[in-house]
């Protein structure tokens, strides 16, 4: 289950997210189980990811990005477009201190 945000913890993600480039791409074949390892690994090693999804159609979209955010137990912190932002903290030694 991925972890509750509040608004002020999503701006604060959303600000830190602006100049990430995407590190996850989803292509043609879509989320599969290799793609959802990769982003539990990038989760793991930055905790705040942005994920491109070449999809033409909107409800494709936002299904990929659903799945993979839910395969992967993240947070969907926001969605532009084709372009989605992933929070999930680590357990040990979190690289972000979230705002109360």
């Amino acid at each position: 289950m991925p972890i509750a945000l509040t608004s002020a913890q999503k701006r604060y993600l959303r600000g830190l997210a602006h100049d990430l480039k995407p590190v996850i791409l989803v292509g043609g074949k879509g989320v599969t189980d290799g793609l959802v390892a990769e982003t539990t690994s990038a989760l793991q090693i930055h905790e705040l990811i942005k994920v491109k999804v070449a999809a033409e159609d909107r409800e494709a979209r936002d299904l990929a990005i659903a799945t993979l955010a839910d395969a992967a137990d993240a947070a969907l912190i926001a969605r532009i477009g084709n372009i989605a932002v992933m929070f999930k903290p680590r357990a040990d030694k979190p690289l972000i201190a979230l705002p109360r």
